[in-house]
């Protein structure tokens, strides 16, 4: 998404994260829910990616050789534990401070991370294509979900994935990713979310069979208060995960 180009994009969110700063890897920060949830966000990603190309999750450096783009990266949390499993990674933000935050960290961590201030849609109009596309917590911000969809599934190589995380427009998504997560115990800065812009999962697999994806994947997200811990679950009506592919070519007959 780019906040000087592209209609997807929501300038007043933009500004929002830009406003984030070094508090992006801080553990006790702004972000701390969002690095709560991210060990099981990367270990459902390295899993359903393993799947799709016929990796052993647990062995070795499982996404080697994978050309990987998250776009809306924001300082990396999701994208730099992706280029340790071997992934060839580039992520994507039209946040400038964003993307600073996230190359000084790569530096300081050592991750192999390309970053750039761009566009899902500039990406789009490049030859680059990718193994992996993912948009986590990004849709919601976006302006034009099923244009973001369209422009993040052209980016894709044939049998590419797309991996997504976001929040169900419901009434329970009401009552706690805003009003108990923003309001009641401040997780999040007040504003963060507005509901009428979260995506049903119906919402979702429709952008992506228009965009020519086939649906592979769907798991509810629940937050464990005992274990202060996220979990996956049959249960969608909040947070969930989506993944579709694009189809393979496919093979030519034999003579």
């Amino acid at each position: 998404m780019s906040a000087r180009t592209a209609s997807t994009v929501i300038k007043e969110d933009v500004a929002k994260f830009d406003a984030l700063g070094e508090s992006w890897w801080d553990p006790d920060g702004p972000m701390a829910p969002l690095h709560r949830l991210t060990p099981l966000r990367i270990g459902w990603a390295r899993d359903v990616i393993a799947k799709r190309f016929k990796r052993d999750p647990l062995v070795g450096a499982p996404l080697a050789g994978l050309d990987l783009l998250d776009v809306g990266c924001g300082a990396g949390l999701f994208l730099e534990p992706l280029a340790r499993l071997g992934a060839n990674a580039l992520g994507v933000d039209p946040s400038a401070a964003s993307i600073e935050v996230a190359r000084r960290h790569a530096e300081e961590t050592g991750a192999k991370v390309a970053y750039r201030v761009a566009t899902v849609e500039e990406l789009a109009a490049e030859p680059e294509r990718f193994d992996v596309v993912s948009a986590m917590e990004v849709i919601e911000h976006s302006a034009d979900p099923a244009g973001f969809v369209a422009a993040a599934a052209t980016l894709l190589k044939p049998g590419g994935i797309f991996l997504a995380s976001t929040i169900n427009r419901t009434l329970r998504s009401f009552a706690l990713a805003i009003v108990g997560a923003e309001y009641v115990l401040r997780w999040l800065k007040p504003g963060t979310h507005r509901w009428e812009q979260f995506v049903t999962p119906a919402e979702l697999s429709a952008f992506a069979r228009a965009a020519g994806l086939k649906v592979m994947d769907r798991e509810g997200v629940v937050y464990d208060p005992l274990r202060r811990t996220w979990r996956l679950s049959p249960d969608l009506g909040v947070n969930y995960l989506f993944a579709a592919k694009k189809p393979s070519p496919p093979k030519a007959a034999g003579p």
